[in-house]
């Protein structure tokens, strides 16, 4: 009788529970409707932008399922990645979208590294040698990463970051 009883008060915690998570999502809790929208250049299709940091743990959980989910989308979508923040990390991920070197797997091998292997990367140095060791052209990534265009895309990130009025990470737009 005891263990029914316990039973009992275990489904009807759990349903309860349930419930708290079946709510609607509401605005200014859950998510954010800004003032004035920010204009995407997508056509008819839906702009979905990821905002991230390679060393925050949330955004490593999320990277694979969210790109399951993007695949499933088809072309539905527009979907870009934006790196926060202007540190070492910030600077490869758009030295390495400059170059299209993001679909080599590097991208995934950057996540693997800080998070599984506990390699910080936090200077230019540490991720110029992991990029390079890991099949990026060394004078190319340099070129690049020295590049207008990179520093161009850096400061745009920071600007859609205070647009979007994003103080943590992940996000999605």
């Amino acid at each position: 009788m005891r263990l029914l009883r316990l039973l009992l008060v275990s489904v009807a915690f759990m349903a309860s529970a349930s419930g708290a998570f079946a709510a609607e999502p509401k605005n200014g809790t859950d998510y954010l409707t800004l003032d004035t929208p920010v204009r995407a250049d997508t056509g008819k299709k839906i702009e979905v932008v990821e905002v991230f940091m390679y060393h925050c743990p949330h955004c490593n959980v999320l990277d694979r399922p969210l790109a399951d989910w993007v695949k499933k989308q088809g072309d539905k979508i527009v979907f870009r990645r934006m790196h926060l923040g202007e540190d070492a990390q910030a600077k490869a991920f758009y030295t390495l979208e400059a170059m299209n070197a993001l679909s080599s797997g590097i991208h995934e091998k950057l996540f693997r590294a800080i998070h599984v292997e506990r390699n910080r990367l936090n200077t230019d140095q540490l991720v110029l040698d992991f990029v390079v060791k890991n099949g990026i052209d060394k004078a190319k990534y340099l070129e690049a990463f020295n590049s207008f265009g990179v520093q161009t895309r850096m400061k745009r990130a920071v600007q859609l970051a205070n647009q979007y009025k994003l103080d943590s990470v992940p996000a999605l737009v």
